[in-house]
């Protein structure tokens, strides 16, 4: 099967700067290959849906992760779970343009769908 679309869930922030790293990478670089990009933000990454948190993320030799950010929306679309959300009290109005809010239930039914390839970091 020939994959068409990447769905990379990311659950580490700062608090795991390598991985947190790592899979927006993968997600900004598939994005840039033509690759349609679904990245999901979970625990601590939640906190990148807001405006001017990962101007704040630094990582030696690592690409700016609002560049990464940036790559991923021009052909993707990044989703911040629900419940993390909630947890964090972040509604729909405080987080970066184009970012959507959804739960599971949208995330299983994009994993499953035919020519997805699903990563989790």
């Amino acid at each position: 099967m020939a994959y068409t679309k990447l769905a990379v869930k990311v659950t580490a922030g700062a608090d795991a700067p390598e991985r947190c790293a790592q899979a927006f990478n993968v997600a900004a670089v598939a994005a840039a290959s033509g690759v349609e990009v679904s990245l999901w933000l979970t625990g601590e990454s939640s906190w990148f849906a807001l405006p001017g948190r990962a101007e704040e993320f630094e990582l030696p030799h690592a690409a700016p992760l609002p560049e990464l950010i940036e790559a991923v929306q021009s052909n993707g679309r990044i989703t911040l779970c629900t419940q993390c959300a909630a947890r964090r009290d972040i509604t729909e109005r405080d987080v970066l343009e184009g970012v959507r809010i959804a739960g599971a239930q949208v995330f299983v039914g994009e994993i499953m769908a035919e020519g997805v390839q699903a990563l989790v970091y």
